[in-house]
């Protein structure tokens, strides 16, 4: 258990702190949805929450395998809904491993980032479509 301590602060704003280590976020809406868009909306975060648990899964993985993801980088495009409720409709993780193809024949680093957690606790009805391009260290 991770305890989050939120505090609304007005005007479509939230601070969040990390209990553990007292980190903090602030959230803020988006300038479609009556906020300034001075920071992460909710979604944003749910968006970067996805990003940063595959590569920290790919990351644990890649290690039993002696394979370096340093450079590993994830770009989330997120698309909400035009009609109905406002959600999150469509999440692009467009990916680049900094590896060679071959470093991974059986596609293990691809399995195990539509299998981390966040990507496993999202609704299904979210339509999420992963790219991954593989590139040679510089």
């Amino acid at each position: 258990m991770v305890e989050i301590q939120i505090t609304y602060l007005g005007g479509l704003r939230n601070k969040a702190i990390h209990a553990p280590s007292n980190a903090t976020v602030i959230t803020d809406a988006p300038v479609d949805n009556h906020g300034k868009g001075e920071s992460f909306s909710p979604t944003d975060l749910l968006s970067t929450a996805l990003g940063c648990c595959m590569t920290t899964i790919m990351g644990i993985v890649a290690e039993r395998h002696g394979w370096d993801l340093t450079g590993l980088s994830v770009r989330v495009l997120k698309h909400m809904t035009t009609e109905g409720p406002r959600k999150i409709r469509l999440l692009e993780i467009q990916m680049q491993i900094p590896l060679p193809r071959e470093t991974d024949p059986s596609g293990i680093l691809a399995n195990t980032a539509i299998t981390c957690p966040v990507y496993l606790s999202l609704d299904p009805a979210i339509e999420k479509k992963l790219t991954i391009q593989w590139t040679e260290k510089a």
